[in-house]
């Protein structure tokens, strides 16, 4: 399993590259929009997925390993497949992406080329604890993971307290709570 390549860029399209490594093998490696937006030197390295299947294998490349995670993640759901989870790669950054499936808005995920409303509502209640890595390790995620369990713990309901807590701006898990519970009631 390749999970990360590092090379030259040889060859650039929107959604995908041609990446030659150092001892001359040339990989093909479909990338997102943002992916590609971001490439602007020669020399990069790559965080990857690969992904087999009878006829064809492919490597999916990402410079964020966020965005490499939501790809990981939406891609094991049941009829979304490779060419949906770049779609959402290239619709959303990261963080917006987090923050639309924190507030359950199926607007924000219809707006992704391929999915439409039933696709929409299946993906948010797949992804319904999703958080990523970096807000986790950095405490943003694991703060409001921890509101959102205290809140459920009263008595609130899920994708109510999914909402609300999108629209708080409080830091720690104490003052997301508090803020939390002024909306809720």
């Amino acid at each position: 399993m390749i999970i990360a390549l590092e090379g030259e860029v040889v060859h650039k399209e929107p959604t995908l590259i041609h990446l030659r490594l150092s001892n001359g093998i040339t990989y093909l490696v479909h990338i997102s929009l943002n992916c590609s937006a971001a490439i602007d030197n020669k020399k990069i390295r790559l965080h990857t997925t690969q992904i087999f299947k009878e006829d064809n294998q492919s490597l999916y490349g990402f410079l964020d390993s966020d965005e490499k995670e939501i790809f990981d993640r939406v891609i094991r759901i049941t009829s979304i497949g490779p060419s949906t989870a770049l779609a959402i790669c290239s619709t959303f950054k990261p963080s917006d992406f987090a923050k639309a499936v924190m507030a359950q808005d199926v607007g924000a995920i219809k707006g992704v080329p391929g999915i439409g409303p039933k696709s929409a509502k299946r993906l948010l209640v797949e992804l319904g604890d999703f958080n990523l890595q970096s807000e986790v390790s950095e405490g943003v995620g694991a703060g409001r993971v921890e509101a959102a369990l205290a809140l459920e713990s009263l008595g609130f309901k899920k994708e109510r307290i999914q909402k609300v807590l999108a629209t708080c701006e409080a830091e720690t898990t104490e003052a997301l709570i508090k803020e939390a519970l002024k909306k809720l009631t």
